[in-house]
């Protein structure tokens, strides 16, 4: 088993659902192999750095189901806000999408540990 830190990261500059993280399916004809991954989500933060309020709803896709993790969250002006109070665990293929009330104004930094 190996273990992987990733920071993923996203400047949300439309106002639809933009991916920021999708966890590895296994596809062992690759090369090289990608082997069977769980993803642990220590951290979701999203910065505003414009000068207003804004919000942002997060979600996470698995198959065609659709999922809240933050439903319409605000982010105060020209702050950053740490969107979960505890680790997430996702499984092969599960897709972390954000989306921005207002383009141009958010960031997403997404830290995750990817064990295989």
């Amino acid at each position: 088993m190996a273990d992987t830190f990733l920071l993923k990261v996203a400047d949300l500059t439309t106002t639809n659902a933009t991916t920021i993280y999708t966890v590895p399916a296994t596809d062992e004809a690759a090369v090289p192999p990608v082997k069977p991954t769980t993803a642990i989500i220590k951290s979701i933060r999203v910065a505003n750095d414009s000068g207003d309020n804004d919000t942002i709803t997060l979600t996470i896709t698995r198959s065609s189901a659709v999922y809240a993790i933050e439903t319409v969250k605000a982010v105060n002006a020209n702050l950053s806000t740490e969107m979960l109070s505890m680790p997430l665990v996702a499984n092969e293929g599960d897709i972390i999408k954000a989306t921005a009330a207002t383009a141009n104004r958010l960031h997403v930094l997404l830290s995750v540990l990817e064990i295989t």
